[in-house]
């Protein structure tokens, strides 16, 4: 496969990152019961949480994909997570290994569902802005034994998605992110479905 990437994609994708800082900023402004006392702020080891995701894509592009992750909830409904990740890529039958690390922030609008619709599902809406460094096989991506081995690029996704409680800290989330920018490599087909677990 010989991708490369066009120049004038990544100053459109830089404008779409701006647009979609802009749009979490507002939603992280318009979020309620953000001001807290500092009697009311959980101790620091109450608001650290570790987990992780599995993704799972099949088809024409396989992607299986292994992601821990750990962080800290900063407000009552805003938490950012940090972590590397490993993933098993197929496509056109030739398989390829990818690491990574990322980095992202997770907001909850809706913290129970129940209280909007009383359905006896007490179930959160989340919203997930996440940027993730790829390193890709360079003899994979271009189809050249070149130097270096691998190289690095930038994925930046979002979306929405429902986290399910099942104890005081861990909580079971599904997200469906959608890429917002072109880095030339057609790594991921949209939406992408993680399954996570945080505890």
């Amino acid at each position: 496969m010989n991708i490369t990437p066009n120049t004038s994609e990544y100053a459109q994708s830089a404008h779409r990152l701006i647009f979609t800082a802009i749009v979490f900023a507002v939603l992280f402004t318009s979020v309620r019961g953000q001001v807290t006392t500092v009697n009311e702020k959980p101790p620091l080891k109450e608001r650290i949480f570790y987990g992780g995701s599995l993704g799972l894509q099949f088809g024409t592009q396989t992607n299986i994909e292994v992601l821990p992750v750990v962080g800290i909830w900063v407000l009552p409904r805003v938490a950012v997570a940090a972590g590397p990740g490993f993933r098993f890529y197929r496509y056109q039958n030739v398989n390829t290994s990818i690491y990574s690390v990322r980095g992202y922030i997770q907001l909850v609008p809706i913290r129970d569902i129940n209280k909007m619709i009383p359905l006896g599902v007490h179930t959160s809406i989340i919203l997930q802005f996440e940027d993730e460094g790829l390193s890709l096989d360079s003899q994979y991506w271009h189809n050249v034994d070149r130097e270096p081995k691998r190289f690095w690029v930038n994925s930046v996704m979002a979306g929405p998605g429902i986290s399910q409680q099942m104890g005081k800290k861990s909580s079971l989330n599904i997200l469906f992110l959608w890429t917002l920018n072109n880095n030339g490599y057609s790594i991921y087909n949209d939406p992408i479905i993680r399954v996570g677990f945080v505890f």
